[in-house]
């Protein structure tokens, strides 16, 4: 914190940017953000928040800056970790800068291989840098894992065949 801004003050002002963003009222959620971060530049929460609402608003490349923040250093739960590098990896496939975007999923991937989130936006951007073909064994692999579909469930053992080399022939 500091000295202008309490930790109590902090959390209030946070609290209700978020619950802002929530209901719809993202501009305003924005402004308080943008304030809250400019006074607290290293608070990864904070960066979090604001990278988050640039987002919903269509800001992706203002948006950049506060995901690297959050992402750069300890305080964001698990989960609030994975949705930061997700966010930041997505926003990079938006802007076009692919390679970022492949370094970074790939990366949050293998932080949180449970994610499937991760992997279905990995496998969008792999598609960007001309990986497609490992981009669809991925897909492949998340559809064959985590579909509750009759008609995909009968074909499982062949969908996973197929997305460990889709190349392959049986």
């Amino acid at each position: 914190m500091t000295a202008d801004t309490p930790a109590a003050d902090r959390d209030g002002l946070l609290a209700t940017a978020v619950r802002l963003r929530e209901s719809g009222r993202r501009e305003e959620a924005r402004e308080i953000l943008v304030s809250l971060a400019a006074r607290l530049p290293d608070d990864v929460e904070v960066a979090y928040q604001t990278a988050w609402v640039h987002d919903t608003l269509g800001l992706e490349a203002e948006a950049v800056p506060y995901y690297v923040t959050a992402v750069s250093g300890p305080g964001l739960s698990a989960e609030e970790r994975s949705g930061a590098l997700l966010g930041l990896g997505s926003t990079y496939r938006a802007l076009g800068r692919y390679p970022q975007a492949v370094a970074t999923l790939e990366a949050a991937s293998a932080e949180f291989p449970e994610d499937a989130a991760l992997r279905a936006f990995l496998a969008m951007a792999l598609h960007h840098v001309g990986r497609g073909k490992e981009g669809i064994e991925l897909l492949l692999g998340l559809l064959a894992t985590t579909s509750n579909d009759p008609q995909i469930s009968a074909y499982r053992p062949a969908i996973e065949e197929y997305a460990k080399d889709l190349d392959a022939t049986f």
